[in-house]
């Protein structure tokens, strides 16, 4: 995969770029500020402006290593200058989810053995479930994790991004925590690393807050078995955003 532009400047919401290739209803665009969706984060929602008018952005496909911004409408625009718009709430949601998940994750490897997660999904209504390789966990236990959780958000720490080469991924334990799925490599081999500082370094596809603080609050909202091993948790933003 190429390396995502919004992965390194997730700030940046309004993007003046090109359509260099179009069909009805979808385009490619020089330069992307999208995010395009994956690892159980929901893709950036936004409009594609130009001199004849605005479509709304309806989704995304992967075509032969290019990204192809589906259309709201079955226009074919033209090779020409265009705003690409991402909403900009939505990716703030997006990102907090994505961070507090996060949390969640270090502070469950550190404290339950090292459990792997078996999935992932954030939601639009700002809930999230996070699917952990636990056969023997108490409930009661796993719930007490939300105030460690949400003091770790009040400490606001720094949430930065690097990359290793691949074949350095499962040489640092702790790297990989999912059971099924790491992160496909750049075009030059590498895997991204999200770091937040002090705290937890893991591979990681998606976009995130520049620190923990910029999140409300979470709740653990339930937790489910599902099967032998699975146990579901479920979060919710507690103050909204």
């Amino acid at each position: 995969m190429s390396r995502y532009f919004c992965l390194d400047h997730p700030d940046v919401l309004t993007l003046a770029t090109e359509v260099v290739e179009a069909r009805p209803g979808r385009v490619v665009l020089a330069e992307s500020p999208f995010y395009p969706g994956g690892g159980g984060q929901l893709p950036d929602r936004g409009t594609l402006a130009w001199a004849g008018g605005e479509v709304a952005v309806s989704g995304f496909e992967s075509e032969g290593g290019r990204l192809w911004h589906l259309l709201a409408e079955p226009l074919e625009l033209p090779p020409a200058p265009v705003e690409a718009r991402v909403d900009g709430a939505f990716r703030r949601l997006m990102r907090a989810l994505h961070t507090d998940l996060h949390i969640v994750n270090a502070v469950v490897f550190q404290d339950f053995d090292g459990a792997l997660v078996t999935g992932v999904q954030m939601n639009e209504d700002g809930t999230a479930r996070i699917d952990f390789d636990l056969p023997d966990a108490d409930n009661e236990r796993l719930r007490a994790i939300e105030g460690t959780v949400n003091d770790l958000i009040r400490q606001d720490l720094a949430v930065c991004q690097s990359h290793v080469p691949e074949a350095a991924v499962f040489a640092e334990p702790g790297l990989v925590r999912s059971r099924s799925v790491t992160p496909p490599p750049t075009s030059d081999g590498q895997v991204r690393i999200v770091e937040i500082v002090g705290l937890d370094r893991q591979a990681c596809g998606g976009t995130h807050l520049a620190s923990t603080g910029a999140s409300p609050p979470i709740r653990i909202l339930k937790i489910d078995n599902k099967g032998r091993h699975n146990r579901r948790l479920r979060i919710g933003l507690a103050g909204g955003m």
